[in-house]
């Protein structure tokens, strides 16, 4: 007698393989805010499936089950969101097929991806940017720290919490105890887990910390290991003096207002800008993700997109 239907093969459920492809992740050095991610989708459709009473073996979900939660995800969190876990979920499916445990083709196959409204980049203008210096430009401390950490940003757009972490090597006979690299004009990046990451900055940014650094050797809190310090107020461990990343954002604003800036001055604003002027002027696709410590091709693309747009 005839199958009216094709009988599935045994298939572990979804969840069964997330330790799985955890290793395989790890093995292939993703960071640890990729594998979060891309384990996160995984649970979320499982739990999904789970609560509706869809398949969550392996070979059984197929694209209706992919593209009702996707919907779904659309409607309860947002299409950015959506569009994470469609990206995470591509890679997922490829990777079981790859390992032999799905017969069936990727589900995600046919589905397109949730569509997401692309945001306007606010770069900064020339003139912004020449106004943000100005109003850093005085002799005292806090001017050349403001006009030192300004041009870090402008140099690489550098993360608040790479920035705020920055360590000033106190040990004269060892010039590599810091993160301070003048000579070669880099600063290092040390991230909890994983390889120190170096970034450059330019003649006028080295000159600028350089500045800072003499005023700083002269600061009652000299002896604090961070090498922003903060105006007032004790926020670090062991009674340290540091400015914190809060700090720094709180600078940022303080400073762009006084400049005349329209919009919340932030980080993000000097990456968006760094990275546009840079891929505008024919840079390297590849060395700007080094630069940034980005991990994905799909991240440039999107700035170099906004930045159209911006423009």
């Amino acid at each position: 007698m005839a199958r009216s239907r094709r009988q599935l093969p045994p298939s572990p459920p979804l969840l069964d393989m997330v330790p799985s492809w955890e290793l395989s992740l790890q093995a292939a050095d993703k960071s640890p805010g990729t594998i979060r991610s891309y384990l996160d989708s995984v649970r979320v459709l499982a739990r999904f499936l789970s609560e509706r009473g869809l398949p969550v073996q392996v070979e059984a979900v197929d694209a209706a089950n992919v593209r009702a939660f996707l919907d779904a995800s659309t409607v309860t969190t947002s299409p950015g969101n959506a569009h994470k876990h469609f990206r995470n979920l591509r890679v997922f499916f490829n990777w079981l097929i790859a390992e032999e445990e799905r017969t069936a083709e990727t589900p995600m196959a046919g589905i397109d991806p949730p569509k997401v409204a692309s945001r306007t980049a606010e770069l900064l203008a020339d003139r912004e940017l020449e106004a943000l210096l100005e109003v850093c430009s005085g002799g005292s401390w806090v001017d050349r720290r403001d006009t030192a950490i300004v041009r870090v940003l402008m140099d690489n757009g550098m993360r608040l919490s790479w920035l705020a972490g920055l360590r000033h090597g106190l040990d004269v006979n060892n010039k590599d105890a810091g993160d301070v690299w003048l000579d070669r004009r880099l600063l290092r990046i040390v991230r909890q887990g994983e390889d120190a990451h170096l970034v450059p900055i330019g003649p006028k940014t080295a000159a600028a910390i350089d500045r800072y650094l003499r005023a700083r050797a002269r600061h009652p809190h000299a002896a604090s290991p961070w090498l922003w310090l903060p105006v007032r107020g004790i926020t670090a461990e062991g009674g340290e003096r540091r400015l914190t990343a809060t700090g720094i954002q709180q600078m940022l604003e303080r400073r762009g207002r006084q400049a005349g800036i329209s919009g919340r001055l932030h980080p993000h604003r000097f990456r968006q800008t760094m990275a546009d002027d840079y891929l505008e002027k024919g840079g390297d696709p590849l060395e700007l993700m080094r630069i940034t410590g980005w991990k994905s091709v799909e991240i440039v693309r999107r700035y170099l997109e906004a930045g159209a747009d911006g423009r």
